[in-house]
């Protein structure tokens, strides 16, 4: 092979390799793992996420990554300098909204700065969303969303005072165990007369600490958790 042609081959070989660069996008990764059919399931799905808390912000930024950008937001609470310790987004926004710091993170999503009542939820309209996130920590409104939406809802339970996420599980409502905030969501489901059924996320994990102890590799693991699950829920249906 002459000189010309030598370096002539190793510029359509570089050529090439730029062109495949070229069409990569940021989900490309992601859409090698699940497929393209699956992405575009992804892509077009609608999700609404209650809560972007310790648990919520994670469950929030992997559904973001992972192509899932069509996400109402709905939280009311302002950023105190607590929440630095597990919330994404709380860095550089203590004493902003919640929400309206995390639109500029990510720009696609709606967001909504309500608080979820029982009454907010009674009159609200789930009729648009594919698929419910609950990332709140209000039992009775937890409660009230399981009853509207059981069949499209995936509930996170207890996170705080927890330090092995390896305990993590993804069950029935009912199947929890060793959770003594799903032992509560439990107990006033069955007060209110539900009869339905849908997954959770909950922790076999020892509870330690006081009251109000957290860590970001329990609470993040939940939320990821939730992400993840939320995900495989849409690809199936």
């Amino acid at each position: 092979m002459s000189l010309f042609k030598e370096k002539k081959s190793r510029v359509e070989k570089k050529s090439i390799c730029i062109r495949k660069k070229k069409i990569e996008t940021k989900h490309t990764r992601t859409s090698l793992l699940f497929g393209e059919e699956n992405f575009s399931k992804l892509a077009k799905s609608r999700v609404l996420l209650f809560g972007v808390g310790g648990v919520g912000s994670f469950t929030l930024d992997c559904l973001y990554r992972s192509g899932v950008e069509n996400i109402t937001v709905v939280d009311f609470d302002i950023y105190d300098i607590t929440n630095l310790n597990r919330q994404l987004g709380s860095d550089g926004n203590i004493g902003k909204y919640k929400v309206e710091a995390l639109k500029k993170i990510y720009p696609k999503i709606e967001i909504q700065n309500r608080k979820a009542t029982i009454e907010f939820i009674e009159n609200f309209d789930f009729s648009n969303f594919d698929l419910v996130l609950d990332a709140i920590d209000d039992i009775p409104v937890k409660v009230a969303i399981a009853q509207r939406v059981s069949f499209k809802l995936i509930s996170s339970m207890g996170s705080a005072k927890q330090i092995d996420p390896t305990k993590i599980e993804i069950t029935s409502i009912w199947k929890t165990e060793y959770d003594p905030f799903a032992k509560r969501v439990r107990a006033e489901l069955r007060k209110s007369k539900f009869q339905g059924d849908f997954q959770v996320v909950f922790s076999k994990a020892e509870r330690e600490g006081s009251e109000k102890g957290s860590f970001v590799g329990v609470t993040g693991s939940f939320g990821l958790a939730l992400c993840s699950e939320a995900i495989q829920t849409i690809g199936t249906k």
